[in-house]
């Protein structure tokens, strides 16, 4: 098959900055709750290369290869917390791990604004049907051209990372999170429950046929919320 080399550019630009500025603030939120193991490993940061070292395999093969087969990319990265300092305060845990999904939400925010001020200035103009990687068309052409597809793939692809991981099934975000709703000492059992590796499997694999009807409904919402002067269907 052909390789689009600018595609494949701007969807790896996309993706890498989703997957360190979500694992970056998963360890900010980590050290403000009083575990510095993120923080000592150098994985508060938005420099993505430590976020690479720590998992190669998520944020260089699998993107490519995923690029490779179907023409976008997925993939993961993970950040180093303490598990001793998680059982003893579940809750700061929990907001540890809402803050990954957090960022996700705010790259959202920042890639909506910036297509609301395009079209404001005039550089950009609504397509006439939404996709994966086309939110929004370039009026002018160039530049504009890169930086519409740039934006459309923030975000979306923001938008699928927010809610897949805010499925509440180990080992996503969504898991963690539960604890905010329950008294500390079951939220400590349930963290020691959902710690054995046959969760993270089954976890997955229900997060994966969950997020193909939890998605399109949420990226209606966002599509509205984004042009509620137009309608698409």
């Amino acid at each position: 098959m052909d390789l689009d080399l600018t595609a494949l550019l701007l969807w790896y630009a996309a993706l890498l900055l989703s997957l360190t500025f979500h694992e970056a603030a998963h360890g900010w939120a980590a050290q403000r709750g009083g575990d510095p193991t993120a923080y000592l490993g150098g994985q508060v940061t938005l420099d993505p290369r430590p976020h690479i070292r720590r998992e190669p395999f998520g944020t260089v093969v699998v993107p490519l290869l995923s690029f490779a087969a179907a023409g976008w990319m997925i993939g993961w990265a993970s950040t180093p917390y303490d598990p001793h300092w998680a059982l003893r305060h579940p809750r700061r845990a929990a907001w540890m791990a809402l803050a990954g999904p957090a960022a996700n939400a705010c790259l959202v925010l920042v890639a909506g604004v910036v297509i609301r001020m395009g079209l404001a200035a005039g550089v950009f103009e609504p397509p006439l049907g939404i996709r994966f990687d086309h939110v929004v068309n370039s009026a002018l052409g160039g530049v504009w051209t890169t930086l519409a597809a740039l934006v459309s793939i923030l975000f979306t692809l923001n938008l699928v990372l927010l809610v897949f991981n805010l499925i509440p099934v180990p080992p996503l975000d969504g898991a963690g999170a539960v604890s905010l709703l329950l008294p500390e000492r079951l939220a400590a059992r349930l963290r020691v429950a959902f710690m054995r590796p046959a969760w993270g499997f089954f976890g997955i694999l229900v997060a994966w046929i969950a997020i193909r009807d939890l998605f399109p409904p949420v990226h209606r919402a966002a599509i509205w919320l984004l042009y509620p002067e137009l309608t698409y269907g």
